[in-house]
């Protein structure tokens, strides 16, 4: 049971938990608790920690420390720490990764790292754990993580990894963080999960004085008190360290001149010299602070060193400036203190205390990555057995947390001396740090740092170091929105004397073939990028090779030249598919262009087939920054197929992604995409799509590029659904310039529908039926399904606008043939609902009936908002026949029935549990008279249209 004292105030905040730890599993999953320093965080999550317990839960909690930061995911490996290694192994391979991660053997320390696995890996490994262990009892599981703030960025993303995919098991996460100390990452996945209701916001603010008072100082005389509480402005720290200092002799409440601090530092005036240095001990070890560690660091190992140790950590426990914490680790009593005492150390003690503590963990056999941060800590200058064992934890880290290793790479290269014959070595440190900079999403300083490197390299290197940066450099330029800085950076190293060998000249090439379609139209380096294959296949690299097929044939869908896509995209399929994950491990961007390509060509099988091979690549530690076009390629996918809730959820990673990269052109093209979904999966009237095509356009800012017009192209159609159809021709015309040249040619018909419904709505006829002509010439001549069914329904518009209802209702039930023949839902269900209407505009009302409840049926099962509230605003639903004798449920049964679903399948859709559904079944058999479902769906067949 855990340790509590009595809480002070907090019920409101304790109501709304209560709730959350009587129904684990259901949202919110997460329990962010906010508040400033000594507010009162800790104390309530131990509260929480104790009521969860007392129901039944198992606990687990860890906590981030401010000094260890760059240690990978250590405040999850805190919290696992307690847990049987035995248990977990019996949980299968996530719970023993955890346990090699977590392993304390001889005081090491919890979290060091997850080197089996790269760090997305091991983001589903510990949600399967946590699922497992939630299983285990009936009550469920807490994990409480403390001070998050202070977390290791692996940790933030595994967080954010367990926030974006609530957990369908009894698992509550609750986490208190400093919400002003914040990286803005977290700060933005909670306030997402906020928005969704994954998370539930608790923020903590002052107690109020009659809380202070009565609970922390009862028979205090009033005037004192309120002075008091006004020093402290309701802070329970403040208010009981100022409390103490007037116990120890202060005249007043107010703090010392050196604030907080000071005054907490004054209750370690009393210590003797030996306690003092174990308290500097204790708070330079953090976690580790086990009783062996503290011996190494504090007294010499011997009977009388260990008990003069247990005589000293008594004396400060009973001072309460210690506390002990699950697996015999002693901890000071609040971090503001362990701050205080830590930056009191001498500088010169501080190191030497962090050089013994690397000598023991280094002993006691634990890995690189613990004791890296106390290697970090005790540097002076260049040290070279020191620098590798930093090097060495750069490189286990390297998959599972780049950031660490890129920290650590840099603290390197800080000491390692600027001196010609380090020189060689410098340039090698500074290219693998850019590279695991890259990883982790930042990519101007991996730019930045590429430059560097580049402008270091003597004008004769033949060393490939130069081919090497600037491949990277050029792709950094490119994901950053530089596309013309890129292509020059590019052509300068390939025109280079001597020339680049064939490997190099084969990766400048592929880097080139990605670079210049967004600042050049494809045909302009056509001849470059085919180069680039032939010399690919004459030095025997298949990935290369690949990858420029998929680069030709993606330039190729773009352009419109549907045969050499197809082409193209069929060999470059081929190549890709015969390599092994391990072939594409360092490139698997091919995915990504390949997967785009078949999605203009409306191959969408191939295209989510080869998103879904590139995401499971690139989480295996590709570099971050591919993962937002894989997601939004599989997410465009979902969009057109009319599978809207799983689109969202793409969206929405690919977005928090994006956000923490700092490339206004990805996220501008993100938020585009995020805005088509939301077009199609809310309701008439939301503004949210509009919100996100406006964010996305200002992202964008005034670059032109073919991600730019596609921005303004979803601009416009998020303003038609706005109900601003001027605005939306303005956006167009904009995207694609008076000419219309610059849309993106395979998709111009689609895009030219919006500008046509803008023009019939502003009775601009003459308009539309020029953008109407434009687009069935594009359609012809791309034979592509949903072009053409769009092409279809702006013919349909036009005739429409001129009162002809039934020639116009053939165009849409032919688009809906059309965009159905290729898979794309969403619009085969849009032409059928607006063909429904002008059907029975025209005076056929049973096709209308019949055509309106396919696609109110479609849209429905898809999530599509939009459609099913135009479904109803279009022509409300007649009363659908019905079994007689069924209730309006039983009869929905039955019809799914007829439609072949099982039990489960018509449990998931009408969200009701399978033996509700096998109850209503037993009643529907009764009152039918049938006794099988094969005769309930011949009886219900009957009665349908």
């Amino acid at each position: 049971m855990t340790d509590r004292t009595p809480l002070v105030g907090r019920e409101a905040e304790l109501d709304r938990l209560d709730a959350v730890l009587d129904g684990p599993g259901g949202p919110p999953g997460v329990v962010d608790l906010t508040g400033a320093a000594g507010i009162g965080k800790s104390r309530l999550l131990t509260e929480v920690c104790g009521r969860a317990e007392e129901r039944g839960l198992t606990v687990l909690r860890g906590r981030a420390t401010e000094y260890e930061r760059h240690i990978p995911f250590r405040v999850f490996g805190d919290a696992f720490a307690d847990l049987d290694p035995e248990l977990l192994r019996g949980l299968g391979a996530p719970g023993a990764a955890w346990a090699a991660s977590a392993g304390a053997e001889a005081g090491a320390g919890a979290g060091a790292g997850v080197s089996a696995v790269d760090r997305f890996a091991a983001h589903r490994a510990t949600a399967r754990l946590l699922t497992a262990l939630g299983g285990r009892t009936g009550a469920g599981l807490l994990i409480a993580l403390d001070d998050l703030h202070w977390a290791d960025p692996a940790s933030l993303e595994l967080l954010d990894h367990l926030v974006r995919h609530p957990l369908r098991a009894p698992v509550v996460i609750v986490v208190a963080r400093r919400d002003r100390q914040t990286a803005p990452s977290l700060a933005a996945a909670l306030t997402r999960g906020v928005d969704t209701g994954a998370v539930l916001r608790l923020d903590l603010g002052p107690l109020t004085e009659r809380a202070c008072v009565e609970q922390l100082a009862p028979g205090l005389p009033p005037d004192r008190a309120a002075r008091l509480y006004a020093a402290s402005e309701g802070n329970p720290l403040y208010f009981l360290t100022l409390l103490q200092g007037q116990g120890q002799g202060r005249s007043g409440p107010a703090l010392p001149p050196g604030g907080l601090g000071a005054l907490l530092l004054d209750e370690l005036t009393p210590l003797s010299a030996a306690q003092r240095r174990t308290a500097e001990a204790v708070a330079v070890l953090g976690d580790q602070a086990t009783p062996p560690l503290l011996l190494a660091l504090t007294e010499p190992a011997s009977a009388s060193g260990s008990e003069r140790l247990d005589a000293d950590l008594g004396v400060l426990a009973r001072r309460d400036l210690i506390r002990p914490r699950p697996g015999g680790v002693w901890s000071l009593r609040h971090p503001v203190l362990r701050a205080a005492v830590y930056e009191d150390t001498g500088p010169g003690r501080r190191a030497a205390l962090h050089r013994r503590a690397a000598a023991a963990l280094a002993a006691a056999g634990a890995p690189a990555t613990v004791r890296a941060h106390h290697v970090e800590r005790a540097l002076t200058g260049w040290e070279p057995e020191a620098a590798a064992v930093l090097l060495e934890a750069a490189e286990q880290s390297e998959t599972t947390a780049p950031a660490s290793c890129a920290h650590w790479l840099e603290v390197v290269l800080r000491v390692l001396p600027d001196t010609p014959g380090h020189a060689a070595r410098r340039r090698d440190l500074m290219l693998k740090r850019a590279r695991a900079l890259s990883v982790c999403g930042e990519l101007r300083a991996s730019r930045d740092l590429l430059h560097e490197v580049i402008a270091g390299l003597p004008a004769d290197d033949g060393s490939g170091v130069r081919a090497a940066a600037v491949t990277l450099c050029a792709s950094m330029e490119r994901h950053l929105g530089q596309y013309r800085a890129s292509v020059a950076l590019l052509r300068r190293a390939l025109s280079r004397r001597p020339a680049p060998a064939p490997a190099d000249a084969v990766a400048l090439g592929l880097e080139l073939g990605s670079s210049a379609p967004h600042a050049l139209p494809f045909p302009a380096v056509r001849a470059e990028v085919l180069r680039t294959l032939e010399l690919a296949r004459a030095l025997g690299n298949e990935p290369a090779a690949a990858g420029a097929l998929a680069v030709s044939a993606l330039g190729e869908a773009y352009e419109g030249n549907t045969a050499a896509a197809r082409e193209l995209a069929d060999r470059a399929a081929a190549c890709v598919d015969a390599l092994t994950d391990r072939d594409l491990a360092d490139q698997c961007e091919p995915l990504a262009r390949l997967g785009w390509a078949e999605f203009y060509l409306e191959r969408y099988e191939d295209a989510e087939r080869h998103a879904d091979r590139g995401l499971a690549i690139a989480r295996r530690g590709g570099p971050l920054h591919l993962l937002p076009h894989l997601l939004m390629c599989k997410a465009i996918v979902h969009t057109h197929a009319c599978r809207l809730p799983s689109a969202l959820d793409l969206v929405d990673e690919a977005e928090s992604i994006a956000r923490g990269i700092g490339s206004d052109e990805l996220l501008g093209l993100v938020l585009a995409n995020k805005a088509q979904v939301l077009i199609a999966a809310r309701p008439p009237g939301d503004v949210s799509a509009l919100a996100a095509a406006e964010e996305a356009v200002a992202a964008a800012g005034a670059r032109t590029s073919w991600w730019t017009s596609l921005v303004w192209c979803v601009m416009s159609y998020a303003a038609l659904h706005g109900g601003d159809p001027v605005r939306a021709r303005s956006a167009m015309l904009r995207a694609g310039g008076a000419d219309l040249a610059g849309l993106q040619p395979s998709m111009r018909p689609l895009f030219l529908e919006a500008l046509v419904t803008a023009a019939v709505t502003t009775g601009d006829l003459a308009g539309a039926q020029e953008w109407a002509a434009l687009a069935g010439r594009d359609a012809e001549r791309l034979g592509l399904p949903v072009q053409r069914a769009a092409a279809l329904r702006c013919a349909g518009q036009v005739l429409a606008g001129s009162g002809r209802p039934a020639a116009a209702a053939e165009r849409f039930a032919r688009a809906a043939e059309e965009a159905g023949r290729s898979g794309a839902v969403l619009w085969e269900a849009q032409s059928l609902l607006i063909g429904a209407s002008l059907t029975a505009e025209a005076g056929d009302p049973a096709t209308a009936s019949a055509m309106w409840r396919r696609g109110r049926r479609l849209a429905e099962s898809g999530g599509s908002l939009l459609l099913t509230g135009l479904a109803d605003l279009l022509l409300p639903p007649p009363p659908p026949p019905r079994v007689p004798g069924l209730t309006p449920r039983e009869h929905e049964i039955a019809t799914l029935v007829a439609e072949g679903l099982t039990t489960p399948a018509i449990a998931a859709r009408l969200y009701l549990s399978p033996r509700t559904v096998d109850t209503h079944l037993s009643h529907i058999f009764r009152k039918t008279g049938v006794t099988t479902r094969s005769a309930l769906a011949a009886l219900t067949a009957r009665h349908l249209p």
